[in-house]
């Protein structure tokens, strides 16, 4: 096993997080999760990933599965070192100083801002069946009306405001949600195999055969079709854990537990969709296009629908009812998580000083309240320029996941930095090096998988990024922490080995319409993001933080300052 445990060593409990509550218990952690993984992926990830992959995408929901488990382990470590909340913007600070922390904060709170407006998207996508007024097909894409713009304004609001009651009535109310979300999922995979699954459409060659769009469809789909977009709630464990009564065992379970568990329910939701799906709508045109041959209805009740749209045809109109209900309450309940952990990922980045001291003030019910106003003001704008679902999802995943791939970083750095500190959950020495390594190629290879298309967005983003950097730092240049810019340079060196292998190579395969080159094939770039894994991993360690400025940043964090109180002049 490559786990090492080590019982007498101290929890931390709480951090340094005076003010937050540390409410969220074994079961409370975990289900927050639980419910953030099966949000709106369930309900568009089995017909999207199939669009891209045929039969298999069986595999894709595997290995995205794999890659966060081995995510997952490196955050396992340190969520017990530091159990922080925020930790995915606080730890790169820890090991390589304030511009790297910012850099990594910034894309992490961009993505997270991203996730509530997403699940809201879901809802309301949903509910246009039976409120058309809320989007309309435009290019293909469903898109807000103003009436439905007006709505998803709302439906924000809302999740804000049940943020604002505390950690402890929402993990209760979150409880509850969970179970009914695993119950209805698990109805839905039962009923499709009872009604209507034919093993034929994923082996027959008179439908395609297993992968009819061979490796570059499978890895697509990991990245593109919203399977890496749905494990992203495994990070819960980390934002949260300065908010668990338990760090040393609820933040492992929550990090890898809940990406197994929702990765099997996930694999044979796949399984029963691929069987359920009527036989002529594969014929007609392929799995590309299944979901436009859905019913009499056309593209319409596919794209709004695709679950409720095959328990129609299969007569089962109970259970499309069903669907429509969860399709509200499964998104909603995400939607609802996402916005206090954007508020956490702001407040972190408060919390290292490198974003305005405001952002950390909590309220007496151990909220921090302004950040989650922000959340709120900033998610309200996804749904002005952005289409539907699926693409405001692909620019979601690339962001995420980038975010995560300082973590790994982190990980081996603290080997060096901090060898004797307490870790509660320890990877064994043999496999640290292999899953860091794993953990970042993993990274790497989604945003490469992600395409072109998205990832020019993500870096313009980035850059838009810096000059809000460079105009803090103008501004409050008696409050912010050394940038520490000799250690953490190496980032725009990942950040433009990204970007040059994402141009260079072939995803998306529209090549002339996403600008790319289409170079580099899968393999090739497969071998490209390795080697540039190898490169940012050596440049990261020979450039992070000697040991005495480590201890120095953890002091200053452990010291208690005031949350909202501005922050000490250095």
């Amino acid at each position: 096993m490559a786990v090492e445990s080590s019982p007498e060593a101290p929890l931390h409990e709480g951090g340094d997080d005076k003010k937050l509550k540390r409410e969220f218990g074994t079961v409370g952690l975990l289900f927050t999760a639980v419910g953030s993984i099966i949000g709106s992926g369930w309900l568009f990830g089995a017909l999207d990933a199939a669009q891209l992959a045929g039969p298999a995408a069986i595999i894709s929901w595997a290995i995205g599965c794999v890659m966060f488990v081995i995510i997952g382990m490196t955050y396992s470590e340190l969520g017990t070192m530091f159990p922080h909340s925020g930790g995915v913007a606080r730890y790169p600070h820890y090991s390589f100083g304030s511009f790297t922390s910012f850099s990594i904060g910034w894309v992490t709170w961009i993505a997270a801002a991203a996730v509530a407006p997403v699940e809201v998207l879901a809802v309301v996508q949903y509910s246009t069946n039976w409120l058309p007024w809320l989007q309309e097909i435009k290019g293909g894409e469903a898109v807000l009306t103003p009436e439905g713009t007006v709505v998803s304004v709302a439906l924000m609001a809302l999740f804000v405001l049940v943020n604002f009651f505390g950690v402890r009535w929402f993990a209760r109310l979150n409880n509850i949600l969970v179970w009914w979300k695993l119950a209805v999922i698990l109805v839905v995979i039962g009923v499709f195999f009872a009604l209507s699954f034919d093993p034929d459409h994923i082996t027959a060659p008179e439908f395609g055969g297993f992968a009819p769009y061979g490796s570059q469809g499978v890895f697509s789909a990991v990245a593109t079709a919203g399977i890496a977009f749905s494990f992203f709630g495994f990070r819960q464990g980390v934002e949260l854990a300065g908010e668990t009564d338990n760090p040393k065992r609820n933040v492992p379970l929550t990090l890898i537990g809940s990406v197994v568990i929702c990765g099997i329910i996930y694999i044979g939701l796949q399984v029963a969709f691929l069987g359920a799906v009527p036989s002529s709508a594969i014929k007609a045109e392929g799995w590309q296009a299944v979901g436009s041959h859905f019913s009499s209805h056309g593209d319409v009740l596919a794209t709004f629908g695709p679950l409720a749209a095959i328990a129609g045809i299969l007569g089962a109109v109970w259970l499309a009812g069903v669907l429509y209900a969860d399709a509200i309450i499964s998104p909603g309940d995400t939607g609802m998580i996402y916005a206090g952990v954007t508020a956490r990922i702001s407040y972190a980045m408060a919390r290292n000083r490198n974003a305005p001291a405001g952002l950390a003030k909590v309220s007496s019910a151990g909220v921090p309240w302004v950040s989650l106003v922000l959340a709120f003001l900033v998610g309200c704008f996804f749904f002005l320029p952005f289409p539907g679902w699926s693409k405001l999802v692909e620019f979601v995943t690339n962001s995420t996941v980038l975010s995560f791939g300082c973590g790994p970083l982190v990980l081996l750095a603290m080997r060096k930095q901090m060898p004797d500190h307490p870790r509660p959950f320890r990877l064994g020495d043999k496999w640290v090096w292999v899953i860091g390594f794993l953990a970042l190629w993993s990274t790497n290879l989604i945003v490469y998988w992600t395409g072109w298309d998205t990832n020019w967005k993500l870096f313009l983003a980035i850059i838009l990024g810096y000059v809000l950097m460079g105009v803090y730092y103008s501004v409050a240049k008696q409050t912010t922490p050394p940038l520490d810019f000799k250690h953490g340079w190496w980032l725009l060196v990942w950040y433009a080995g990204l970007a040059l292998i994402s141009y260079l190579g072939d995803y998306p395969e529209q090549k002339e319409k996403a600008g790319n080159l289409g170079v580099l094939d899968f393999n090739l770039g497969a071998v490209a993001c390795l080697g540039l894994t190898a490169l940012v991993i050596w440049l990261a360690l020979r450039g992070a933080l000697p040991t005495e400025r480590v201890q120095e940043i953890l002091g200053n964090q452990d010291a208690g300052e005031e949350e909202d109180a501005p922050p000490k002049q250095r």
